[in-house]
């Protein structure tokens, strides 16, 4: 491609970064320069695997020739980055995309992308006054299980597909036994109260397991139906985390003009019960994954399981993704793109509103119509 783009990190509060920061640093196209912390609204109490402290230190062994900042504005300033990889808490999400907007640069945003619907029209408005791209990444776009699901739903391999169930959830971010990708350490016993002096239980930060897993739900539910959400009723409740004031149970259901959707997710379970995945229901069968691939199940009682053809080459990981975007100027795929995000934020974030109203809130999809 004849250059690399120059990346910088802009918080560790969220344990993606340690696979995040892998895409970009082993991608021929991209070179981490720079990594920043941001300040949190309170300190935590120990350095345990995949807390702030763990995850930046690791990052400094991993990209030894990326400058470590204190202030992530001096680094912008100083790298000059083509990118900043935003990884921070989801409150701070708005300020620091802002400040990268100002500053020229373009941002990835780790999933969801905001803390509310306010916060993303105001963090689309900045990119757009100041021309510079914004992307939202999701583990689940580089799935490429999901993606095969998706196509056959949209060729009709179930016929119409009118309703969606996903059910996703584990012990909590730093639960007993948590283990994320990008490195091999599984977390390490915490107290209640360490865990809640982070970010993930604080609810004024962005913690809670209805941000962190029913976002999934709204993104996929949106891409498999392939309409616009049109109302939300949800549900958040803290059942097995009295120390912090973040949910840890929640769920969603989402009407579509002619499907719907049940969306549930939880940090204070040690089993999901159900298959890995989300399973779809349509006129003509039902879908869903499996380890050898897509399962389709006919209305006259047959069964077959569809192979999974991988990624496209060049394009299988979100730094791929940036700078195949970048060097072609050709639109990037379209889950990782400003406005879809914008549509799947407006659903999550009338499923935030029902939570606390106890209504069943409509989607506000006339007011980040912003162009």
């Amino acid at each position: 491609m004849g250059r690399k783009y120059r990346v910088c990190i802009i918080g560790f509060g969220h344990m993606h970064i340690n696979e995040v920061g892998l895409s970009y640093h082993e991608n021929p196209d991209t070179e981490i320069v720079g990594i920043a912390d941001t300040k949190p609204e309170i300190p935590e109490l120990r350095a345990a695997p995949y807390t702030r402290e763990w995850n930046f230190a690791h990052a400094k062994e991993i990209y030894p020739a990326a400058k470590a900042y204190d202030d992530y504005v001096e680094m912008l300033e100083n790298e000059k980055p083509d990118l900043a990889v935003v990884t921070c808490e989801v409150r701070y999400h708005r300020e620091v995309v802002t400040k990268c907007a100002k500053a020229g640069v373009d941002v990835c945003v780790e999933k969801p992308l905001s803390y509310n619907l306010q916060d993303a029209l105001a963090m689309s408005r900045e990119v757009n006054e100041h021309g510079t791209t914004m992307l939202v990444n999701w583990p689940v776009v580089w799935s490429a299980p999901s993606r095969e699901m998706q196509r056959l739903a949209a060729e009709g391999a179930i016929g119409r597909v009118f309703q969606m169930r996903l059910r996703i959830g584990h012990s909590g971010p730093l639960g007993m036994g948590a283990k994320h990708a990008g490195v091999t350490e599984t977390a390490a016993p915490m107290t209640g109260y360490e865990r809640a002096q982070t970010w993930w239980h604080r609810e004024s930060m962005g913690g809670g397991a209805m941000l962190d897993y029913c976002c999934y739900g709204c993104l996929l539910a949106h891409w498999f139906i392939g309409q616009d959400a049109e109302a939300v009723m949800g549900m958040k409740a803290n059942l097995n985390s009295e120390w912090g004031d973040a949910d840890d149970s929640a769920a969603l259901i989402v009407r579509f003009p002619s499907a719907m959707a049940t969306l549930e997710g939880a940090w204070a379970m040690f089993n999901q019960g159900l298959p890995g995945g989300p399973v779809l229901y349509g006129t003509d069968g039902t879908m869903l994954q499996t380890g050898d691939g897509i399962k389709i199940i006919k209305a006259d009682g047959t069964e077959r399981v569809a192979g999974v053809p991988p990624l496209p080459e060049g394009r299988a990981s979100i730094a791929a993704e940036y700078a195949h975007h970048k060097s072609t100027g050709q639109p990037p795929y379209l889950l990782v793109e400003k406005d879809y995000n914008m549509r799947v934020m407006a659903t999550l974030d009338a499923g935030l509103r029902s939570a606390k109203s106890g209504k069943m809130e409509t989607v506000d999809s006339v007011h980040w119509s912003i162009g």
